[in-house]
């Protein structure tokens, strides 16, 4: 059998390229004409802990030794056919950076999300175990088995979140709810003598009770932000709130919950028919800028409840509220999508010589009577702080969705910080996720640093006095970057 060597021609090679030529012309005039999708896709990944570990959030931390409902990590994805996020809130009181790192590490090998496109937070209930180390300020290296768990989990919930991606309609919203947030730093009748553990006296006083009360020390932001993601033919996919609410406690003794968080994500699921929906509708509820809020209203008369029933009352309330403006909204099939992650350095605050060593023999002495309000709890703070390394290294976050900026902040941050950056935001709206990506302490404004208090309290506030302004620049930088996009 003969064979016949093709020796191409110039002209041969001439109209091959032309025809080359009008091809990716016509491919590309497609690809343009082409519809923009976006996506999005939801799931909830079970986080409860075993019992018998210590529940955090208070000064004791008893063995858990029951659960009234469980934990979860409620896991976002959305896509716009360019970019790709995920947005993680966790049922505990706070994570460490270590902890939420191994999540995305594994998210970016099971999904191909890289880390700075997830975003990672804390509910902040106080019914939970913790998944924080010791020391917030330093790496300890080893996990413990609930944060190797609770990392696998988060990572496993967006797996099935990408799994479940689906073209979507996208809408924003904001309704008002002022009867459920009140700043619990208070000034006090002049007199009224405000120690703190440190052998200073305080300008203020976190949750005062209802006697010498003067005046609230700082605003609220009563504003419950969210956004909604629909299927094409209008199926609830997900709701996201964000409402500057500490937590409300009053759970059984002993109990594990995931507050009123969870008992919101049940009613605004029970309000838009999402039940038994497949894939299931998942609400989630995340925590804004509450460091200073609560739900006491202090001065007035707080009737009794039982374990539960005001986290319901709440829950319910602002669910009503997101539903009534829910109604208003025009869903849209496409908008961009986009992030901004920076990791700023921070300096570590630290005890003074005198407070130092007051430190070493309160501790030194097992018996030491606290002559000052928690002053051996203090004490072993102080000598934390004293142990830490000079800075530490957070992240923040900025995410656009459409007009819509989200902020993302590693500590419990003050209810002023939150409405500065509402009002500055080249996005708007715009709200801010509290616990994300970290968990540091408290956050107050440097004018709020001068008030003293609880939450200023070494110890309790970790890094430096201008931290909050350092924090507010960088986002409002990082969202003027998005807004160009």
């Amino acid at each position: 059998m003969s064979h016949t060597t093709f020796r191409p021609t110039a002209s041969s090679l001439l109209f091959c390229l032309a025809a080359l030529s009008v091809g990716a012309a016509a491919f590309a005039a497609e690809t343009a004409e082409s519809p923009r999708v976006f996506r999005a896709g939801a799931a909830t990944s079970n986080v409860t802990p075993w019992l018998g570990e210590p529940i955090v959030g208070g000064w004791n931390s008893p063995p858990a030794e029951h659960i009234h409902d469980e934990l979860h990590a409620r896991c976002l994805a959305l896509d716009d056919g360019r970019t790709r996020v995920a947005i993680v809130v966790v049922d505990s009181l706070g994570m460490n950076r270590e902890t939420f790192d191994e999540a995305k590490r594994q998210i970016e090998e099971l999904t191909g999300i890289p880390p700075d496109h997830v975003l990672t937070s804390a509910t902040h209930t106080h019914s939970a175990t913790s998944a924080r180390s010791k020391n917030v300020l330093s790496s300890e290296g080893d996990f413990s088995n609930y944060q190797r768990f609770v990392a696998r989990r988060i990572a496993e919930g967006v797996r099935r979140a990408v799994n479940q991606l689906e073209p979507a309609k996208v809408a924003w919203g904001a309704a008002d709810e002022p009867r459920h947030v009140f700043n619990r730093r208070w000034y006090m009748q002049p007199g009224t003598p405000l120690p703190n553990p440190f052998g200073g006296q305080d300008q203020v006083k976190m949750n005062p009770g209802n006697d010498g009360l003067l005046k609230p020390a700082g605003p609220t932001d009563p504003q419950v932000s969210f956004l909604s993601l629909q299927a094409s033919d209008g199926r609830p996919i997900a709701l996201v709130a964000n409402y500057s609410l500490h937590y409300v406690g009053g759970t059984g003794p002993s109990h594990i919950s995931a507050d009123y968080y969870a008992m919101f994500a049940d009613r605004i699921q029970q309000l838009l028919q999402a039940d038994r929906l497949d894939p299931p509708f998942v609400g989630i509820m995340s925590n804004g800028t509450s460091g200073n809020i609560n739900n006491i209203s202090f001065g007035q008369p707080r009737p009794r409840r039982a374990p539960y029933e005001q986290m319901r009352r709440v829950a319910n309330d602002v669910a009503d509220a997101v539903f009534a403006e829910y109604q208003k909204l025009e869903h849209r099939d496409w908008v961009p999508l986009a992030m901004r992650q920076r990791e700023v350095e921070l300096a570590v605050r630290k005890p003074t010589e005198e407070q130092l060593a007051r430190a070493k023999e309160v501790l030194a002495h097992p018996d030491w009577p606290d002559k000052l309000p928690h002053e051996r709890s203090y004490a072993g703070r102080i000598v934390a702080q004293h142990e830490s390394p000079p800075t530490v290294k957070i992240l923040l976050q900025a995410v656009r969705i459409g007009e819509l900026g989200i902020c993302a902040i590693p500590f419990e941050t003050f209810a002023e910080t939150g409405l500065e950056l509402k009002a500055r935001s080249p996005l708007k709206p715009a709200f801010t996720i509290s616990q994300a990506n970290g968990s540091y302490g408290y956050l107050p404004t440097p004018e709020q640093h001068q008030l003293g208090g609880y939450e200023t309290w070494l110890g309790t506030s970790k890094v430096e006095i201008e931290a909050s302004t350092k924090i507010v620049d960088n986002l409002l930088e990082m969202l003027a970057e998005l807004k160009q996009e």
